[in-house]
């Protein structure tokens, strides 16, 4: 545009010097949400200084061996926050390092959110669990179940109807395109699921890494409306209430939000947790003025060291999805998601304001699977990350699943001295969060690895803190 006298001159001038302060002190807001975080001595709430410097040296030896490029890690106990540190590079080429606030890919590490929304429309009244999905969502009324394939044809039998209860344990029949099965493929072919992680695959002779899941196409899902109406045409991998297998079930859940508020999903999100907890680097976006800081993702490579997939530079994170999905959507921060997680700690309560009631929590945090499933629900998926490169090709025993996060049943089988009832999900890129409402304890990893389940940074980070309480 042309400037034609000074005032116009003066006028851009202005402006740009305005927007300038504003990103300024946007960036210092940012920042200052970490700064923010005070760290008492362990020993007040019975844990050991000592014994939780063990997380850092447990973190840096995997960064050493070039399996990570470094992670923040986070561990509170009664509401005291008595463990915040960074480790190793958030971008490893551009020697970048990790920072208290590094903004992360999170994935699934955004279903527990989801489940923590419904439940918040749950305690209104304006449904209840066990009410089909079909009520709300009435192109789920007439679903099918594949059984088999005949003469290249697919063979389907009537489904029983999907409740919400099933959708948010994944137990709906509902699946992901990453599954080796006739129905993930019918998934691929739709891409049905194109919003969670990419699946990665790196040739072991090259060292060179492949996408084999699109991100996600604006032309080719429209309005999450139209996604769940695509989604409901598809046949189901189970009778709804057999089998737990992991799905877009959650995504579902986003569509029910949206339907039940008369909200975007998204606004929704803002307007009930993200505002009022505090949660300002939380969106499904990274803003310009926060590239800085979105940390880089990584698959091993083979023959030794990090590929790194995607940088803020070139991540498609930079613009608003045009969707924003209730299963895998969600960046943020370690600070932020502390406020989620104490929030859950806190029987549903944070600095004053309650935003679930304390049975609910409670509620939301035990085994919700009936005794037809067997012990070792989460098995399956545990299964097929092993297929794209993850180590974990044992059991999940021990584990169920609650409300959109899984549920430690039977410690000593789960192999780590933490506590029943301990609730727990992950996001693809390997970052975690865990809330044991008996020991009053939170914790958090974060780092930027696909796929999770590569080294056992999960693992450790339990242990470390666990054997670091004393009382």
């Amino acid at each position: 545009m042309r400037i034609q006298n000074l005032e116009t001159r003066a006028f851009w001038s202005t402006t740009r010097i305005a927007a300038s302060l504003a990103t300024i002190l946007f960036a210092l807001a940012a920042s200052s949400n970490a700064a923010e975080i005070n760290v008492v001595k362990a020993e007040t709430v019975g844990m050991s200084s000592e014994r939780l410097e063990r997380i850092g040296a447990g973190m840096r030896r995997l960064i050493d061996a070039d399996k990570i490029p470094g992670t923040v890690t986070l561990v509170a106990r009664r509401g005291k926050v008595v463990h915040f540190e960074t480790n190793g590079m958030r971008d490893v080429a551009k020697s970048l390092p990790m920072e208290k606030d590094t903004i992360f890919r999170l994935y699934s590490q955004t279903k527990p959110v989801t489940g923590a929304a419904i439940m918040m429309l749950f305690e209104e009244g304006h449904f209840l669990l066990s009410d089909p999905i079909s009520k709300y969502l009435p192109e789920f009324k007439d679903m099918v179940v594949y059984v088999g394939t005949k003469d290249g044809k697919v063979q389907t039998e009537p489904a029983r109807p999907i409740t919400i209860h099933h959708l948010l344990t994944h137990t709906s029949g509902m699946t992901y395109s990453l599954f080796p099965t006739p129905v993930g493929q019918i998934y691929r072919d739709a891409y049905i699921d194109a919003s969670s992680a990419p699946i990665i695959q790196t040739d072991p002779h090259s060292g060179m890494s492949s996408v084999l899941s699109d991100e996600d196409d604006p032309e080719r899902h429209g309005t999450l409306k139209e996604w769940s109406e695509t989604t409901a045409q598809l046949p189901l991998v189970a009778q709804p209430g057999t089998e737990w297998n992991y799905s877009v079930s959650i995504d579902v859940l986003g569509r029910l939000v949206e339907v039940i508020s008369g909200q975007s999903y998204r606004d929704f999100l803002k307007l009930r947790l993200f505002d009022p907890l505090g949660m300002t680097d939380t969106d499904f976006h990274v803003p310009k003025e926060k590239l800085s800081r979105f940390a880089t993702n990584y698959v091993p490579n083979p023959k030794g060291g990090l590929v790194a997939i995607d940088d803020a530079a070139n991540t498609y994170y930079r613009s608003p999805p045009a969707i924003a999905f209730g299963g895998s959507g969600l960046v943020g921060t370690v600070g932020d998601y502390l406020k989620f997680a104490q929030m859950l700690a806190n029987h549903g309560e944070y600095e004053g304001r309650r935003y679930l009631g304390s049975k609910t929590v409670e509620f939301m945090m035990q085994n919700h699977l009936p005794p037809i499933f067997p012990d070792d629900p989460v098995s399956s998926l545990k299964k097929v990350v092993a297929l794209y490169g993850g180590s974990h090709q044992g059991r999940a025993w021990g584990l169920g699943f609650g409300v959109a996060g899984s549920v430690v049943t039977k410690p000593a089988t789960y192999g780590l001295p933490v506590s029943k009832g301990t609730y727990s999900w992950g996001g693809a890129a390997t970052t975690h969060f865990w809330v044991d409402l008996e020991e009053q304890l939170v914790m958090l990893v974060h780092t930027q690895l696909v796929p999770d389940g590569t080294y056992p940074v999960a693992e450790l980070m339990q242990l470390l803190t666990y054997q670091a309480i004393i009382d």
